[in-house]
């Protein structure tokens, strides 16, 4: 039998897996004993299950995911130089990529661990029935199904395994299997999730079955880009309609609005966060113990997705680094014009608050910023507020919405009234110009940003004449909730993977794929519109069956999930990852798109460096 130390397959304990858990199980340390004796007994094999959880902290709330699942689409666009290759299709996006590296080896981390996991769950000891086995190993079989899902998505048809390198000699040489193929043991693996998973787990971030269900109507209906769309999506209606009509079966329900706050506002407030029935399919964060990997390094999304504080924010009053907004220092991503004006709504007076609860558009002063003569001329602002004060905001906050009992210095915490605190303005509705001038801020709403030519973000020396504002705009805040704050990088919140309100969508879009269900469709997207908004205006967000089309419902999913890592598969399966959909809603991205290899991502250099027959494998045409 070979030995372990031949082998990187670290048990990883669920304290350290499972990060809401402040105590750990019994935990078996196999060392350097055979194989069959470390995982054909009950503590060695939980621990190896345990393994498989691992892989999926390090695409959630961090940035190697961001790229492959968001950028490159209609709703972001490129700041800066960092992460172009994703964003933009330049020739940056290679097989020598890092995030390329990350995810294929991330994925394939997990699928060899699952791998093994599923093999000696056929000779473990020590378990007193076969169901007992079952329940635990549809664990592994559920994240084999996650990460074939995202392999199969980003890299299409590459190796598919199904033995474990722990037991089988790993072959020199590879050969590629059909996408179809992929899907197969994707759609087994998650069947036998559904059918053995537990209901629900005495651990927080356990998969259940709803996790299963969520994820199984997921995968019939990205199965449908490849062909027998009437088929897998009748499947993925019948499965999503599993969790949407027995809720409490499940242990799930959306929140719904009432008079004064509506329901997807609740679904990212951080009192919600840790106990979250809409969280389906999650990754759980330890807050308080640290029982993560990487400690308390987590929840950096946030960070790249912030505008310059630090720089023309800074003119105004804010600050480069804070605990509430992030650091401003990275420089990624930011919203594109479409996504702004066009998926939401551009009106002060929307019914609809999923732009207000997706974006943080008001940014406030870190101390007193009086309003000078010389910045009001730098600005074009009119005189008459020049000698006002922006006032401070920041302020000692410890709770009751803040998890760390020491407390910290929070900016909004005091002169909110009348916004006398507000530095930095970037709402999505457009404010005349002799409005904005007296207003004492930074204003930049989407025609100070968006060049009506172009669709894309001002170039200074297009417009010399006005203040460079190509750094200022609205900031991505779905995880940064102030509950879950704990520093300037890290935010402590769980990350929902899959949610309840895209199982409605889901629902909603296989309706119209099986049997152009018009009526149906309109019947779960209107559950989703109207909860976004309050209960006094849920008619205004009503739509009839007739606008209820797969171009819609790719439109409701932007404006549900933007920023949840879905964004390059919707329009993947959509057929809108085409170089005329991208000259359309965002050019930027139409200028290098090669629709003859774009639709996947390079192999990484180190895989084909590993094969012998890497010219007959190919790396997808990169």
């Amino acid at each position: 039998m070979k030995n372990l130390r031949k082998y990187i397959i670290v048990a990883f304990t669920t304290g350290a897996v499972l990060a809401s858990s402040c105590k750990k199980l019994d935990e078996y340390n196999p060392g350097a004993t055979t194989l069959d004796v470390a995982y054909n007994n009950k503590p060695g094999f939980e621990g190896l299950i345990n393994a498989c959880y691992n892989d999926m902290f390090f695409f959630y709330g961090k940035v190697d995911f961001i790229g492959p699942s968001e950028m490159g689409t209609d709703l972001w666009i490129n700041y800066g130089a960092n992460d172009s290759g994703f964003c933009v299709y330049d020739n940056t996006l290679n097989t020598s990529t890092g995030s390329i590296k990350t995810i294929w080896g991330g994925w394939y981390s997990a699928i060899n661990l699952c791998n093994t996991a599923i093999t000696f769950s056929k000779t473990v000891k020590g378990y007193g029935s076969q169901t007992e086995i079952d329940t635990k190993v549809a664990e592994a079989y559920f994240w084999r199904a996650w990460a074939n899902f995202n392999l199969v998505e980003q890299f299409g048809g590459v190796v598919l395994r199904t033995q474990s390198s722990a037991v089988e000699q790993s072959a020199v040489s590879a050969k590629r299997s059909s996408e179809k193929e992929f899907y197969d043991l994707i759609i087994s693996d998650l069947k036998f999730a559904c059918d053995n998973l537990p209901l629900s787990q005495s651990v927080r971030g356990r998969v259940t079955k709803k996790a299963a269900y969520a994820m199984l109507a997921k995968a019939y209906l990205q199965r449908t880009r490849l062909g027998d769309k009437e088929q897998y999506g009748k499947l993925a209606l019948e499965t999503a309609e599993e969790l949407i009509n027995n809720p409490a079966k499940y242990g799930c329900s959306l929140y719904l609005s009432d008079a004064t706050t509506s329901g997807f506002t609740k679904v990212f407030d951080g009192k919600n966060n840790k106990n979250n029935p809409e969280f389906l399919f999650f990754q759980a964060i330890d807050a308080i113990s640290g029982l993560n990997p990487e400690g308390y390094n987590r929840g950096r999304t946030r960070q790249y997705y912030e505008p310059d504080l630090g720089g023309r924010g800074a003119d105004w009053g804010t600050q480069e680094k804070g605990v509430l907004y992030g650091r401003s220092n990275v420089k990624q991503y930011k919203p594109s014009s479409y996504l702004l004006t066009k998926i939401f709504d551009p009106r002060e007076n929307t019914p609809d608050t999923r732009f207000a609860n997706t974006f943080t558009y008001k940014f406030y002063a870190s101390a007193d910023k009086p309003i000078t003569s010389q910045l009001a001329t730098t600005y074009q602002k009119d005189a008459s507020i020049v000698g006002k004060t922006i006032l401070n905001t920041t302020a000692f906050y410890s709770g009751p919405d803040y998890f760390l009992p020491a407390g910290t210095t929070l900016e909004e915490q005091k002169n909110m009234t009348n916004d006398a605190g507000l530095a930095v303005f970037t709402p999505n509705w457009n404010i005349p110009t002799d409005v904005k001038k007296k207003m004492p801020m930074l204003v930049a709403d989407p025609t100070d940003l968006f060049d009506p030519a172009t669709n894309d973000y001002k170039l200074p020396a297009s417009f010399p004449n006005e203040p460079s504002l190509i750094n200022i705009f609205p900031a991505f805040k779905k995880f940064s909730s102030k509950m879950w704050v704990y520093t300037n990088q890290y935010w402590m919140g769980d990350f929902p993977i899959i949610r309840l309100g895209e199982v409605y969508l889901i629902a909603a879009e296989a309706a119209l794929l099986s049997n152009n269900d018009q009526a149906k469709a309109a019947q779960y997207v209107n559950v989703i519109r109207k909860r976004a908004a309050i209960t006094s205006r849920e008619s205004e967000m009503i739509v009839t069956p007739a606008e209820v089309t797969i171009d819609f419902i790719l439109a409701e999913r932007a404006r549900e999930l933007a920023g949840e890592h879905t964004r390059w598969i919707d329009l993947k399966r959509t057929g809108k990852l085409t170089k005329a959909y991208f000259q359309s809603t965002n050019p930027s991205v139409a200028l290098n798109f090669n629709e003859k290899k774009h639709v996947v991502r390079p192999i990484p250099q180190s895989f084909l460096d590993a094969i012998i027959n890497s010219n007959e494998f190919g790396n997808n045409g990169y």
